[in-house]
């Protein structure tokens, strides 16, 4: 009985050797590190794992899942697991696929953090102050708002479902803490590209960017790193009330640079200029008493524009819309969008203006007053209006006679306003 007790003793010390000497022999295998094993068996919902220990280990087969639920699991199969325990109460390694794999994406997310690098991952969800990112081997990290963009993004939710390139600014492993910005990938490509830009540019140049911001005086367009202004006045030849209503953000566009200062990085653009300017010879297509049709874009108390092609514009002023009509405002006839005919009574190319008439188109009925109104026709007409120097008194639509006060008398031979205002009929007489 003693020499089997010692027999044993015996063979546990020579195992204990050789294990000592398998682990001097591989310093790597070590609780708490990443280990080669090699499937040997698969036992139920396990497989059994050689890491060279003096006992194996078993892995759940959930462990090697894929994506898409497949477990592939093969006797010969090589495997990294995490030695987590050389021994456990059932003498038994406890090992560990899961926490292998995650320890080695750790392991690579602090390498790259290390090395400045970047990591790859997809926005998940909208958390509070940001967004939750997951990358690429199932660690989670969080992305500040501030950090998303060059500019503060309004609406977060459409970055969720997007992969992207990040660069690591904070990282604690023990916590399992990590936080990512895109914004400063955003700002060094940017700088690059911006460096470009202002090498090549020259005033002049027609160059394509992209519709960045509307203003109500113009529109930011992004050059490639260096944004530039399309002020609203040089957009087109014609009127633009606002630029929204020809672009939109995000909208590319061909411009042409009209100046540039490369000190200040300054850069002002036209739209316009790409074109040729309609002015040129436009007195030889609008001769005074040319005939003319265009729409109404513009109405001022004193008259309205009409646009008769794109960048020219005439003015029909107030007094020329009507021979008989009292116009005191032109959308008492006029309304934005109506097309109209007129008259030109006069162009000035210097200054970029076109004088229309609509009244001109009609005949006018004063030409004919003295052949139906001789002097000393006796006329009877409706008193339109008194002043203080006597009675418009309208003889038909649109003509009116002045009667005035030394030609009218009452019965006292004097005459008052009152008197005047009761009066439904006067009597014009013309000398």
């Amino acid at each position: 009985m003693q020499e089997q007790h010692n027999l044993r003793a015996e063979g546990d010390d020579d195992f204990a050797a050789l294990f000592e000497k398998n682990t001097q022999e591989n310093p790597e295998i070590r609780e708490g590190t990443i280990v080669l094993g090699t499937i040997v068996d698969v036992i139920g919902e396990y497989a059994v794992v050689d890491v060279g220990c003096k006992a194996e280990g078993q892995v759940p087969l959930r462990e090697f899942a894929e994506e898409d639920g497949t477990i592939n699991v093969r006797v010969g199969d090589k495997i990294e697991v995490l030695l987590e325990a050389q021994e456990d109460n059932n003498g038994l390694v406890v090992l560990s696929k899961d926490k292998a794999r995650k320890r080695k994406v750790w392991d690579e997310i602090q390498s790259a953090c290390e090395a400045e690098g970047l990591v790859r991952g997809t926005i998940q969800a909208r958390v509070k102050g940001g967004l939750a990112v997951l990358l690429q081997g199932g660690v989670k990290a969080f992305l500040p708002g501030s950090q998303v963009d060059l500019r503060p993004v309004r609406n977060l939710d459409t970055f969720i479902g997007k992969d992207f390139d990040f660069k690591i600014i904070k990282f604690n492993k023990k916590r399992g803490n990590i936080v990512l910005s895109r914004r400063v990938l955003l700002e060094a490509e940017r700088a690059n590209l911006k460096s470009d830009t202002l090498n090549r540019l020259q005033e002049g140049e027609i160059v394509e960017g992209v519709v960045k911001n509307l203003t109500d005086y113009g529109a930011f367009i992004d050059l490639g790193g260096i944004d530039g202004l399309l002020h609203i006045t040089d957009m087109s030849w014609g009127r633009v009330n606002h630029p929204s209503e020809l672009f939109q953000v995000g909208d590319k566009v061909r411009v042409k640079v009209l100046k540039f200062n490369s000190d200040s990085e300054r850069v002002s653009l036209g739209l316009k200029q790409i074109t040729a300017d309609p002015w040129v010879n436009a007195e030889q297509r609008y001769i005074p008493g040319t005939v003319v049709e265009g729409k109404v874009v513009s109405i001022k108390d004193y008259g309205a524009f009409i646009e008769l092609e794109e960048g020219i514009e005439g003015l029909v002023h107030v007094s020329e819309m009507s021979w008989t009509r009292q116009i005191k405002n032109p959308k008492q006839i006029l309304k934005i969008g109506d097309q109209v005919r007129a008259v030109v009574l006069d162009i000035d190319v210097s200054q970029n203006r076109i004088s229309l008439g609509m009244k001109q188109l009609e005949e006018n009925p004063y030409d004919k007053v003295l052949e139906t109104y001789p002097p000393g026709t006796i006329v009877e007409g409706v008193v339109r209006n008194i002043a203080d120097f006597g009675v418009f008194v309208e003889l038909e639509p649109g003509i009116d006679g002045l009667v005035h006060i030394t030609d009218l008398a009452g019965r006292s031979g004097s005459v008052t306003r009152a008197s005047c205002s009761r009066r439904a009929t006067a009597c014009a007489r013309w000398s």
